[in-house]
């Protein structure tokens, strides 16, 4: 495995991916989508690397080029005036360079025309790297493309690797559109040092965190009062496996973790500022420690 330093928090990239359909994030640019064994057929959809830069990328990151490999590129290092595809028989090669302006249509149509002769090979698709589609068309527009790779891929015999830069301008529609524990294999985020510092100086407050971050969630964005106590925010929830005091330490706990702030203004019970509520990074807490090592097989931050 590779290990990546980020102060004294140790991530490691798996070196095969564990499902067919894994998003890897990072708030440090861009997540690495292709280590360990390369597949039979690539199909790699770049929307931020050009062609010729991420041809060189194979043999530092993943030690060989893969047999076969076809290329869609979106980015805007190598739009044109149409769209073009182009064969290289001796290097295994075919590429699509689309047209300015992209759209997903003509993303999934290219992509198609690559599926032809794959069904039969195995087949990893690579999506490198998702945030400028979501950047430059919005979340509706990525939202579409996935649903409409996963609807293309069918009964294909692989797995998809989704890189996604996880910037501070499209965060919120990054975490919209993908389950932090259902979607994300590998996540290299700020927030896995602060989890650390807490498990580390309270691993009470922490475990409470772990157990009980998406119940949280669910009160936090049920609760309509700005500066709520934890029995109000708990009384939002339906069939809560909490109690007020068990859900009053994981919301001490995102507080810490700068999700939630409270509210200085009262001598009586803490209230807690939802006005200062960040469900982006939220969402990058459920998903570093879905992704730590032991939750859900994933192998994410080693948090845990």
């Amino acid at each position: 495995m590779l290990f990546v330093d980020e102060g004294n928090v140790r991530m490691s990239v798996p070196t095969q991916s564990g499902r067919e359909f894994a998003v890897r994030v990072s708030d440090h640019g861009q997540p690495p989508v292709r280590d360990g064994d390369v597949s039979e057929r690539v199909i790699s959809v770049l929307f931020e690397t050009g062609i010729e830069e991420w041809r060189r990328g194979w043999r530092r990151t993943a030690g060989t080029l893969p047999d076969r490999e076809a290329i869609v590129s979106a980015s805007d290092l190598t739009r044109g005036a149409g769209t073009a595809t182009q064969v290289v028989p001796d290097r295994q090669l075919a590429y699509t360079v689309l047209g300015a302006p992209v759209d997903v249509d003509r993303i999934l149509d290219a992509i198609a025309s690559h599926l032809v002769d794959v069904r039969d090979l195995e087949l990893t698709v690579i999506i490198d790297d998702i945030e400028p589609l979501v950047a430059e068309h919005g979340r509706d527009a990525a939202t579409a493309f996935i649903d409409g790779l996963r609807a293309q891929l069918g009964d294909c015999h692989g797995n998809v690797v989704v890189g996604c830069s996880f910037a501070e301008s499209t965060a919120s529609s990054v975490a919209s559109l993908f389950d932090p524990v259902d979607d994300v294999e590998w996540i290299d985020h700020s927030v896995a040092a602060v989890l650390d510092g807490l498990r580390r100086d309270d691993p009470t407050t922490f475990g409470y965190v772990r157990r009980h971050w998406a119940e949280a969630r669910d009160g936090i964005e049920l609760c309509e009062r700005n500066y709520p106590q934890a029995k109000q925010v708990h009384a939002t929830l339906s069939d809560p496996e909490t109690t007020p005091r068990t859900l009053g330490a994981a919301l001490s706990g995102l507080v810490t973790l700068g999700v939630v702030d409270t509210w200085s203004e009262t001598v009586g019970p803490t209230r807690y500022d939802l006005t200062a509520y960040r469900p982006a990074r939220l969402w990058a807490v459920g998903a570093t420690l879905a992704a730590a090592p032991g939750a859900n097989g994933g192998g994410g931050s080693d948090i845990d």
